[in-house]
């Protein structure tokens, strides 16, 4: 993966290359890249003035960011404790059988990356899975072959 100075820089730039706005700069390159290439955080740091350490500090302190590319399509299993008495980890397991990746991998085509996540504030529908933002409950293992089957005809139109 290339990742090009120059739209780095802009991203800095569209933030006016505030030290306040490290979290949204550091959002905005993840949209971009889909994950925080190391040239870029140390662009940031030298961008915004700021040591390198502190950049980093902050892209693995918040959840939401990743410093190993993902997948496409981000894939969360919801493993609180209303999910997993509902058959979360049976959601899971279907999950990492059929992209044949374990939990936080990716596939080899970076089409999917698999995470858990310890509460998506949607109990009543669970077991909750949210595949690219959108959330699909009352998941049961049959259902993740269709969610996925769902997710790649929609890559192909």
């Amino acid at each position: 993966m290339v990742v090009q100075k120059e739209k780095i820089q802009a991203i800095i730039d569209a933030h006016q290359g505030s030290k306040k706005n490290l979290i949204a700069i550091l959002l905005d390159i993840q949209a971009e890249y889909n994950f925080l290439p190391p040239e870029s955080l140390c662009q940031v740091a030298c961008s915004l003035e700021v040591p390198l350490i502190d950049v980093i500090g902050v892209a693995t302190f918040y959840r939401v960011f990743s410093l190993t590319p993902r997948g496409r399509h981000i894939c969360l299993v919801c493993s609180g404790t209303a999910c997993h008495v509902r058959g979360g980890p049976r959601i899971l397991e279907e999950f990492k059988r059929q992209l044949g990746v374990a939990t936080g991998g990716t596939t080899p085509d970076r089409q999917f990356t698999l995470e858990t996540v310890n509460c998506l504030g949607a109990c009543a529908l669970g077991p909750i899975v949210v595949s690219d933002g959108e959330y699909s409950g009352q998941m049961t293992p049959q259902k993740v072959d269709v969610l996925l089957k769902h997710i790649r005809r929609a890559e192909e139109g």
